[in-house]
């Protein structure tokens, strides 16, 4: 095509591609995959991720910076991103996140570019965060909500949040989960581990890994947890009380798709515990699996599973869920999850919706 009739989409607030590191990095990944003929991507990355760096990912031009795009430095990140995009002249700035966002003003003063913002999931809110940090990360969401042209919540209560604290509607688009069940290689499904809960996540406060650990401390049933043990103060706490169970098992992150698809095809029921965050991306994954879900009771987790996953408040009730497990109840519903993710959570269609406000 042209490189004139060419929309040039500059992605700001991601590691970058090829994904190795969580949500918006898998998200971009499938942007790329599914995109149009007329869509030209500029994603920025993190160059302390990557040893190889590749100038292209398939279509998309990549761009580096020697800064860390997580934590605190993401603010640092994501600003100087904005500043190449001044330079850049993309048609779309994609913001995936509000850490750099206070900068927005300034941006939108001396850019053209249409700013669409995926606010991501009420970062403010987190535990894991001071209050000063609480405090910033508030205020960035408020700026990005008003100075964005287009607002993304990819959850219908994170848009209902907007609505109700910004008095602006945002657009609803959450993540894809079939690339989870998507292999080039084929498995042996046949070779079944004997029966286990699964869990997966960051090792933060507000995902209620103890509450979950805990429901497992009196019972034979066994339970793998996947996680970040390492990288925290909290995690090694944890991982120091629960790693005497010999029927809890605590395992590092892996990110080969191949061995968590076998790890989540071949577990009992998958255990949700987030708390925050919107649409999770782990929890859209295990959908498709057709396996029961057990997600920790709120509004959040509700919207994603459209009510078809089995909730629970604190640890008596997420171990009365797993005593019921021979229900024929929770099978159907399992099944019942998997239309539902097939229907609303794959990448194709979610690229598609993305595209439609560019």
């Amino acid at each position: 095509m042209d490189a004139s009739k060419m929309k040039k989409v500059a992605v700001v607030g991601t590691v970058g591609v090829p994904a190795c590191y969580g949500g918006f990095e898998s998200l971009v990944h499938n942007l790329i995959d599914y995109q149009s003929n007329n869509i030209q991507y500029q994603i920025f990355c993190s160059s302390k991720k990557y040893e190889k760096k590749l100038s292209h990912y398939k279509n998309a031009e990549l761009i580096y910076l020697p800064v860390n795009a997580n934590g605190v430095s993401s603010i640092i990140y994501d600003i100087l991103c904005l500043i190449i995009c001044l330079i850049k002249k993309p048609d779309i700035t994609l913001i995936l996140g509000v850490s750099g966002c206070l900068f927005l003003p300034v941006y939108k003063l001396f850019s053209k570019s249409k700013i669409i913002v995926n606010i991501d999931g009420l970062e403010w809110r987190r535990n894991k965060w001071r209050k000063f940090a609480k405090k910033f990360l508030k205020k960035s969401e408020q700026v990005s909500v008003n100075m964005a042209d287009v607002v993304i919540s990819d959850n219908r209560a994170i848009a209902n949040y907007v609505e109700n604290e910004y008095k602006k509607k945002s657009e609803v688009i959450a993540y894809g989960g079939d690339h989870a069940v998507n292999l080039s290689a084929p498995i042996n499904e046949s070779i079944k581990e004997e029966g286990y809960f699964l869990g997966l996540c960051r090792i933060e406060p507000e995902n209620n890994i103890e509450m979950i650990l805990n429901a497992f401390t009196n019972t034979s049933e066994v339970i793998k947890f996947m996680g970040n043990w390492d990288n925290s103060v909290y995690g090694r706490k944890l991982k120091a009380q629960y790693s005497s169970y010999s029927n809890i098992i605590l395992l590092d992150p892996n990110y080969n798709i191949t061995e968590l698809y076998k790890l989540r095809k071949n577990c009992l029921a998958y255990i949700h515990g987030h708390s925050a965050g919107g649409t999770n991306p782990s929890l859209v994954e295990a959908m498709h699996f057709t396996i029961p879900v057990f997600a920790f009771d709120c509004d959040f987790n509700r919207y994603t599973t459209n009510e078809l996953a089995h909730y629970f408040g604190n640890s008596e009730q997420l171990r009365a869920l797993t005593e019921k497990l021979s229900s024929g109840d929770l099978a159907c519903r399992a099944i019942d999850l998997k239309r539902y993710a097939e229907d609303m959570y794959h990448w194709e269609h979610i690229a598609a919706m993305y595209e439609a406000l560019y």
